[in-house]
This record gives structure tokens, sequence and C-alpha cells, in this order.
């Protein structure tokens, strides 16, 4: 059961690893204190290949610091066709997205990477309907994708940018 999976965890402030794991846990980084909202651009899209594989990465920088993001194929594609003002055929996942918000009267105020547990990192989509603000968890890479939709703001908290820029 998957009640099952949090018996032997000690820190149950820490969550769980999605796919159970045989052996020791691997050491857990530090907590980064995520401080205040930095705001960040997209520099570029990029992607790298080791051995028979490919990674992407978004790039986002603050001027000053610069933060890349490994991300998949299709939010690649999907961030890349935003920064280039190009538009599929039909709606994308993140076009559907964007048509729906708007047909609630609503809009994306801001987007914000918030936190990182085991390298992987966090975000909210800040969507605002007439007076009410609801953030929305999202992976990092698809709030972006709705961001450069909206021409929202990319924030990123500052403990975050300074802890693993590059």
């Amino acid at each position: 059961m998957a009640e099952d999976r949090f018996e032997d965890q000690d820190d149950l402030n820490r969550p769980p690893s999605f796919f159970p794991y045989d052996g020791d846990a691997p050491d857990m980084e530090e907590d980064i204190e995520p401080g205040e909202p930095v705001e960040c651009q997209v520099e570029a899209v990029f992607a790298t290949h080791t051995d028979e594989n490919i990674q992407r990465f978004v790039l986002l920088s603050d001027g000053r610091r610069k933060l890349p993001i490994v991300i998949g194929a299709f939010e690649a594609s999907a961030i890349t066709m935003a920064l280039e003002g190009l538009q599929a055929d039909r709606p994308m996942t993140h076009d559907l997205l964007k048509n729906i918000i708007e047909k609630l009267d609503a809009t994306v105020d801001r987007i914000l990477i918030d936190d990182m547990f085991n390298d992987t990192y966090y975000a909210k989509i800040w969507i605002v309907d007439g007076e009410d603000t609801y953030p929305i968890d999202s992976r990092p890479s698809d709030a972006i994708a709705v961001a450069l939709r909206f021409n929202a703001p990319i924030l990123v908290a500052d403990g975050i940018l300074e802890a693993n820029s590059q």
C-alpha cells in the first residue's frame, strides 16, 4: 500500500523518492533559503549530447547569474516556439492552457521557481481571476512555456538562483 512507503522514513518533512529504491538513501543537500523573488529572462534553449543521450536545457538569467534547468524535448519545443513567436497549426498543450485561462477571464500574473529538492526544481504559476489569485504547482519548464505565452514575469527565488547559478 502507499502508506507502506512512509513506514521507514524517519524525516517526514522530506518527500520520499517517487520510485522506491533499494539500499541507503542518498545524501540530501542542505536546505536552501529561498529568499526574495528575482526576475529572470529566458536566454536560450539548448541541447547537449552525452553518449547516446540528448539533454535539453533552458537557460534563465537575471543579467548577472545564469541558471540552467534540464527540460524535456516537448517543453524545449514549446519554449522555443514561444520565444520565436511561432504557433503550431493546432494548439499545443501550453496554448490550450492559455486558451482555457483566457476563456475563464483570468490571466497569468507571474511564475515563480521557488524550491529545489534532490536536484529537481519546483515552480508555481500564479493565476489571477478578478480579485482572487491562485498559485498552481507546476514543473518549471511548463511554467516557463505558459509565462512566455502570457508575457508574464519569470521569477526565481534568490537563494535558488545563488546556490545553483553558473
